[in-house]
């Protein structure tokens, strides 16, 4: 086990690998016959699947039991689980499959992972191509299958996640009292097609992602109009939230009567977000949080993930050194992550 001196400590974004054929037996047989073999939902980018230029076992398939031992190593208390392939499910364009997909990926998470044990907590899909439909999903997720919320797509959808279409998803999340968490991982149509490397891709894709769902939500309004959402970024860590700050903050000041919804400058809103970190030593990721934590509240904001079992995360260097107080480190190490989802928090 690995020494960590933090009672709590939470994942706030680890992943699965999913099981296609297993997820199909969970479709309703009116839509079984839409499946014609391979993945369940569209593939990432050029280069992620078709040339299979990520790192080794980037995507490998880890089972219950083997999450469970990956957490008792680290001293985890839970993990709170995204998809892998379903990061893509915004690109999906036949409502009547991602309905019944999405569906689908959230009973098979269920009975595969969240009912393996309470350590497991998850983050539901939701068919935002159809927003009435997608309300209805996020209800089911929350109220039937206890997930503490939903992951909303950073990219594939028609138009970005401001819009006033996802507004009924918003209101009903504001009344289950459950999160949202916003996340990168499909990079086609971002301007980054003919990228010929892939770690250009992944590292201008999530955050570039994140940028725009990031400026639509606050500059329509819609924490104006919900004040209680919570609503997560994830994966693209922190260093982009100073600079988009500044950019906000400069075209609200000049041109503020284009944004009647906006009560406050955008950087005031920063504040009510969370946001994914990986806190390993690595420079550059030591000083993006302390930028948060400077500027935007990262003490209260920050939350630790492992982006396990994908390549990111290096549990040899699962390590404190952020120069933050020993209270500091605790919340974002565990304590905003039992916020953000609503967790129990008893060690």
């Amino acid at each position: 086990m690995v020494a960590t001196r933090i009672e709590t400590i939470v994942d706030g974004d680890g992943h699965i690998y999913e099981d296609d054929e297993a997820i199909v037996r969970f479709l309703p047989a009116r839509y079984a016959h839409m499946y014609r073999g391979g993945p369940v939902f569209p593939k990432t980018d050029h280069l992620h699947i078709v040339m299979g230029a990520t790192p080794p076992d980037s995507f490998r398939r880890v089972a219950a039991d083997g999450w469970l031992e990956f957490l008792k190593d680290l001293g985890l208390k839970a993990t709170v689980l995204y998809p892998s392939g379903g990061l893509t499910y915004g690109r999906i364009v036949n409502r009547d499959w991602a309905i019944a997909v999405t569906r689908a990926y959230n009973d098979w998470l269920y009975e595969t992972y969240l009912r393996a044990g309470p350590e497991f907590k998850g983050m539901a899909l939701i068919p935002l191509q159809e927003p009435g439909a997608a309300v209805e999903e996020l209800r089911h997720a929350v109220r039937d299958l206890g997930m503490v919320g939903a992951m909303l797509p950073a990219t594939g959808l028609s138009v970005p996640l401001g819009e006033k279409q996802f507004w009924p998803v918003y209101e009903e999340a504001e009344r289950l009292g459950c999160c949202l968490g916003i996340h990168g991982g499909a990079h086609i149509g971002m301007g980054l097609d003919h990228f010929n490397v892939y770690p250009g891709v992944h590292a201008l894709g999530h955050p570039f992602s994140i940028l725009i769902n990031f400026g639509s939500i606050i500059l329509n309004g819609v924490f104006d109009k919900y004040p209680g959402l919570r609503v997560g970024f994830m994966e693209a860590g922190t260093g982009w939230v100073p600079w988009i700050a500044n950019r906000l903050d400069k075209e609200y000041i000049e041109r503020r009567r284009e944004v009647p919804l906006l009560q406050e400058r955008p950087s005031e809103y920063m504040r009510r977000f969370f946001y994914g970190t990986q806190p390993i030593e690595e420079p550059q990721n030591r000083t993006d949080v302390v930028k948060l934590f400077e500027l935007f509240d990262g003490e209260n904001t920050a939350m630790f993930a492992s982006d396990w079992p994908h390549h990111d995360f290096d549990h040899t260097q699962f390590v404190f050194g952020l120069p933050f107080s020993p209270e500091a480190r605790r919340k974002i190490m565990g304590l905003n992550a039992t916020r953000f989802f609503k967790l129990d928090p008893s060690p």
